[in-house]
């Protein structure tokens, strides 16, 4: 039974094609790299019809001053609002003013109640620029690799960086931390054990079941 838990726990590591992260450049087997920037979300709905306009504008001036490829990844979690009521609950516990405590019930009720009915969702918005060995001469493997694909990435990163500024929209490169934090989270759903990346340490992107 152990052996066959083994055999599948290296099979389904077998389906990721991420063979490292280091740095701020997540490698993959194939050879190809690729630079990922965080960007936040706005409500383009509660913008005015001018703010909109300006925005859409913006936004099509950016892809048309792109000069190599992008992946634009939309995430959607889930927001687990329980710890954020208990700190309401701690607050009104703690205050001495009446009215006050009366204003804060009456706020976290409304919370409450209004995750009953509604799916609180954390959106996040991620760039994903890509490298290709091709970009710089054939046969680049190891180290020249790595340098290779900071070099070509950062670069598209700081052209992308600028033109997401000019929209009011902050952004930042992911680093290895907030990387492996990205992919753990999306295969296994929580962020148990990240620290062993940190510290150097082989760290699977898939956990093995009951770890």
């Amino acid at each position: 039974m152990k052996k066959s838990a083994q055999k599948t726990k290296s099979t389904t590591q077998q389906f990721i094609e991420i063979k490292e992260i280091a740095e701020n450049i997540v490698l993959f087997y194939s050879g190809n790299a690729c630079l990922i920037i965080e960007t936040q979300a706005i409500n383009f709905a509660l913008l005015s019809k001018e703010e909109q306009d300006s925005r859409v504008l913006s936004y099509s001036s950016l892809l048309n001053s792109i000069s190599f490829p992008i992946q634009i990844f939309i995430r959607s979690k889930k927001i687990d609002i329980s710890s954020y009521l208990h700190l309401l609950d701690n607050e009104m516990d703690k205050s001495q003013n009446q009215l006050l405590r009366n204003q804060i019930k009456i706020y976290r009720d409304f919370v409450a109640e209004l995750v009953k009915t509604n799916v609180v969702l954390d959106k996040k918005f991620y760039i994903i620029i890509p490298y290709s060995p091709l970009e710089s001469g054939i046969g680049i493997k190891g180290e020249n690799l790595l340098a290779a694909a900071k070099s070509a990435l950062s670069s598209k990163a700081e052209s992308l960086l600028a033109q997401l500024g000019r929209m009011n929209l902050h952004a930042k490169v992911l680093d290895k931390e907030n990387l492996i934090k990205l992919f753990h989270e999306i295969y296994n759903g929580d962020f148990e054990q990240v620290g062993k990346a940190a510290e150097g340490s082989n760290f699977p992107i898939i956990r093995s079941a009951g770890k």
